[in-house]
């Protein structure tokens, strides 16, 4: 929008946007009591109507030293979203405690107005039966680590390559499984693929379909997780639901989302995190362990438990609503 590219004034737009958007009269001419803005789009500042938006991270501002959020344009744009989000939003949601501090230390907005919605895994995880062909189509070897993430700088693969090379001195025949697309920084993952002797213990499938990803989960012997980013993660929720052990960066609201479910290391720390890919690989009762515990936590926040929570969290600002009004 040419408005919000020139930074003119949200205020002033949100009086005029009627006039000329004809999604923002469509919008504001329905009258409801609020909208619900999940997809961090610009609609939940832009348009003058009682708004509730998610706001997923903050790791432009906490992790700028990734190219993919710290470029200017990039930075300035993000910016110039929240502050306007956490200005004219009547509520916002995160994912964490540690997401509800972040937005408040960044942006001020009232701590009564950041409400608390953690992610659960998705449905179709669950809905999904299992492949016939699967061994067939990946020719996986009998036991591998499984990391699903696009190959963005923070996704840390490259230390993950590291760690790995490390324990390979004494487990040779670990396996690591990437999947997601081949692009962003995928040459630098191949790159040092090659750089660390590792091409006979990496297996890079790409894309994989939806419905195929339960499957890896199921036959894996652990996730390994090592991003920067946060606050939490959706892959941890996916391992515990399937049966997967899980390993994950102690980083921002992580441990808050796994508690005693997964093992955590430094994800800028390669010993530390090589560490934690040993055990893994050579110890059947913790990983039986982390099994036990992944399915226990998932069991407790589910899409109903989501769903009581959203529905407390709407009935809780409609109730304020109502008494600003009658102020």
């Amino acid at each position: 929008m040419v408005w919000r590219e020139l930074r003119l004034p949200i205020k002033l737009w949100r009086i005029c946007s009627r006039y000329f958007d004809p999604l923002a009269r469509s919008l504001i001419e329905r009258g409801c009591d609020l909208w619900i803005f999940p997809s961090q789009d610009c609609w939940g500042y832009q348009v003058q109507v009682p708004a509730l938006v998610s706001i997923l991270d903050l790791m432009h501002r906490y992790e700028r030293r990734f190219p993919e959020v710290g470029g200017r344009w990039r930075y300035q744009s993000l910016e110039h979203h929240y502050q306007n989000v956490c200005r004219w939003a009547k509520g916002v949601l995160v994912d964490s405690e540690a997401g509800k501090k972040q937005v408040f230390e960044s942006y001020g907005m009232p701590l009564e107005n950041i409400h608390i919605l953690p992610f659960v895994p998705p449905q179709y995880l669950t809905d999904i039966v299992p492949i016939a062909d699967f061994h067939c189509q990946y020719n996986l070897p009998e036991k591998f680590l499984f990391y699903p993430a696009q190959f963005w700088e923070h996704k840390n693969h490259v230390g993950l390559l590291e760690a790995l090379a490390l324990v390979k001195r004494e487990c040779h025949d670990i396996h690591l499984v990437l999947v997601g697309a081949k692009k962003n920084a995928y040459s630098i993952v191949r790159e040092t693929v090659t750089r660390l002797n590792l091409e006979s213990n990496v297996h890079v499938l790409g894309y994989v379909p939806q419905e195929h990803m339960p499957e890896f989960y199921r036959r894996a012997r652990a996730l390994v997780m090592p991003t920067f980013f946060g606050p939490t993660n959706i892959p941890p929720l996916e391992g515990f639901l399937l049966g997967c052990p899980v390993a994950v960066s102690n980083v921002y609201g992580m441990p808050e989302q796994a508690g005693d479910a997964a093992l955590f290391f430094d994800p800028g720390d390669v010993d530390d995190m090589s560490a934690v890919l040993r055990r893994l690989w050579l110890d059947d009762e913790l990983c039986a362990g982390l099994v036990a515990k992944g399915k226990e936590r998932s069991v407790h926040w589910r899409q109903p438990q989501f769903n009581q929570r959203l529905a407390d969290i709407l009935e809780e600002l409609l109730i304020k609503s109502g008494a600003d009004s009658l102020k």
